[in-house]
């Protein structure tokens, strides 16, 4: 969607625009309300300070919405579009990390609880699970202030691909 349009569609339509990005509804109604927008740039901005800082609720509610590294989701809904998209560099065929992804996301879940959340786009299936292997050593703590920070670049990184400058930018 074009900026532009982005900022004259009626409140309801920028919301279910901004929803797939990152399901919070706090985030999605500042940054839907702080419009309109001259620039991405700006748009970006207005939602990386909307994400600052996330509460320790949204960040849960929010995980709901996120399959696990490795396993493709299968809805058809642009999230999960987008996750899809995002999980590119991991190869379901390579057995070997495979395996060691569906086993690092087990005993990750069974220590804090939660899925495992990383920005994986442009990374690799290697990369990931070796951020996977390393996030099993920190404390609870350590992991919340992490987390959050993957859904800030998550949903930035979304929100950069939905809207564009368009045309006459």
């Amino acid at each position: 969607m074009e900026l532009a349009v982005f900022n004259s569609v009626d409140r309801d339509e920028a919301i279910r625009t901004l929803t797939p990005c990152l399901d919070i509804s706090r985030w999605v109604e500042d940054v839907a309300d702080a419009r309109p927008f001259t620039s991405v740039d700006e748009l970006l901005g207005q939602a990386r300070q909307a994400a600052e800082p996330f509460t320790p609720e949204e960040v849960e509610s929010a995980l709901a919405h996120h399959p696990r590294i490795g396993e493709r989701p299968k809805a058809q809904t642009t999230e999960a579009a987008m996750s899809r998209s995002e999980q590119a560099g991991v190869d379901p065929s390579d057995d070997g990390t495979a395996a060691a992804l569906a086993e690092g996301n087990r005993a990750y879940e069974e220590k804090f609880g939660r899925v495992f959340l990383i920005r994986a786009a442009g990374r690799s299936a290697q990369e990931i699970l070796a951020s996977l292997q390393e996030r099993l050593t920190h404390t609870p703590e350590e992991e919340d202030t992490i987390v959050a920070g993957q859904l800030r670049e998550i949903a930035l990184l979304r929100l950069a691909g939905v809207i564009s400058e368009g045309e006459n930018a």
